[in-house]
């Protein structure tokens, strides 16, 4: 099989295809040769060394992919070969081959290609959790999405547009009218203007119910303050530490700005600040939620109430012009690689 690896910790070129012995699943496991594989920020926050991981370099980046099942593990019983599938990984998506839990899989739905596919597990599973699940959002609440065009973005407006949520990204000009097409009723520029200032005035002040927030360190205490009492802010990135293609001054700078929490504060304000780490859902009880999720943006893909975004799609072996273009705050919507 060939794979893209992660080599060093460092800039975009840190990964390099190689060649690697074909993978044979294990108990309980199925084998799907990749059709494609979704790339996440994650990924690159990993690349630069600054996601915690037990994994070992050089090791094959990759949360999610979609292909055929080609090979069947001992005691699988719910799959047969040449079924569609995509699934959730630990790692491993950056690669003709995959082995993955035969219980952190799902069908592909019929209509919906292997790209499609590829791009929902995580984006879609994050902005779903963190909606849905944790912060219920309602009709008619207000949702300030950060990196409105990113993968996690274009989700996320989805769904809001399905709960009845009025809705504000932040993108750069360029990629407005985008977003309003999307449905985005305010789409604030992040790059030249004041974004917490425009998030007040279009507001009359009150603030938002939810935030969405990927960036960490300095702007979080930015985004707590943007909340209208009973406000939800949600916290599932740290963007700000990886502005540049390596670790440097900037990423320390953005640790010590984070914000520090006061929990009598959080108490007199009303408000609440929630974590999601769905790779951090690893127990038997998390991962059987995550699929049940899964199984539900699956039905409302199959309702037409959500369809994945593609952005752009690498080959396996650009793995690293692909991860400079999402640096490069290029992409709308999802960046795929296909092997």
């Amino acid at each position: 099989m060939r794979a893209a690896f992660i080599t060093r910790h460092g800039p975009p070129e840190a990964l390099e295809l190689r060649e690697a012995p074909d993978l044979e699943p294990g108990a309980g496991e199925i084998r799907i040769a990749v059709r494609a594989a979704g790339i996440n920020f994650a990924d690159i926050m990993q690349r630069m060394g600054l996601y915690p991981t037990s994994f070992k370099i050089p090791y094959v980046p990759g949360f999610e992919a979609a292909g055929v099942v080609d090979r069947l593990g001992a005691g699988v019983e719910n799959w047969r070969e040449g079924d569609r599938a995509v699934a959730l990984l630990p790692c491993g998506g950056y690669a003709s081959q995959v082995v993955a839990l035969a219980a952190r899989a799902i069908a592909i739905p019929n209509g919906m290609c292997f790209e499609e596919a590829a791009a929902m597990p995580v984006v879609y599973v994050t902005a779903y959790h963190m909606m849905v699940r944790q912060g219920q959002l309602r009709r008619g609440e207000r949702i300030f999405i950060h990196t409105a065009a990113g993968g996690v973005g274009m989700a996320a407006i989805q769904l809001a547009r399905a709960i009845g949520a009025s809705i504000f990204g932040t993108a750069s000009p360029g990629k407005h009218a985008l977003l309003r097409e999307h449905g985005v009723d305010h789409a604030i520029d992040y790059r030249t203007g004041d974004w917490a200032a425009e998030v007040r005035r279009l507001t009359n002040g009150e603030g938002v119910d939810m935030i969405l927030d990927p960036l960490g360190g300095s702007a979080t205490k930015i985004n707590y303050s943007l909340l209208a009492p009973l406000g939800r802010l949600i916290v599932f990135g740290f963007s700000r530490a990886a502005t540049g293609e390596r670790a440097g001054i900037g990423t320390a700078i953005e640790w010590l700005l984070e914000m520090r929490i006061n929990p009598r504060q959080l108490m007199m304000d009303n408000k609440t600040i929630i974590g999601a780490h769905i790779g951090r859902m690893d127990t038997p009880k998390e991962a059987a939620l995550l699929l049940e999720e899964l199984a539900e943006l699956r039905k409302l893909y199959e309702d037409g109430k959500i369809r994945p975004t593609i952005g752009k799609m690498f080959p396996l072996a650009e793995a690293a012009a692909a991860h400079r273009y999402i640096q490069r705050r290029e992409n709308v919507g999802k960046v795929l690689l296909i092997p």
